[in-house]
């Protein structure tokens, strides 16, 4: 006998589109306007849609092309744990997404976390690449 698995929630549907198919506009209508996003290498939570939406452009961009995938996801109510693993400069690096949202279907919170070390190493200098004002 085997175990059904949930329905995966329509926010991480909508989430998994913006990552397959690199779909800004549907990214933009996805992040509520009080959306908090926690990098695994700043300190300070970034607070408000336009600094989680650069975070989110900069890491579409930077994980393009690297073999990014997300390997298993669980499901609460209104969040999602979402393993993803990829590689960076030869270097094997895997993490997971923290998701939270709201009532109406928009995340609200998106917290990273990344391992091994040397996989943050390798992401850090490209993230800040692509955040810095150019």
């Amino acid at each position: 006998m085997t175990a059904e698995l949930p329905a995966r929630p329509g926010v991480v549907e909508r989430w998994h589109h913006v990552v397959e198919h690199r779909d800004l506009a549907a990214l933009d209508a996805l992040i509520a306007n009080d959306a908090v996003f926690s990098s695994p290498a700043v300190f300070t939570p970034q607070e408000g849609k336009t600094k989680v939406l650069a975070y989110l452009r900069a890491a579409l961009t930077v994980f393009d092309g690297t073999g990014f995938h997300y390997v298993e996801e669980w499901y609460g109510d209104r969040s999602a744990v979402l393993e993803f693993a990829t590689e960076l400069d030869g270097i094997h690096v895997n993490g997971i997404d923290l998701v939270h949202w709201n009532d109406r279907d928009q995340i609200t919170s998106f917290k990273v976390m990344v391992r091994p070390v040397k996989g943050l190493q390798a992401l850090i200098p490209l993230m800040a690449a692509q955040l810095s004002p150019s």
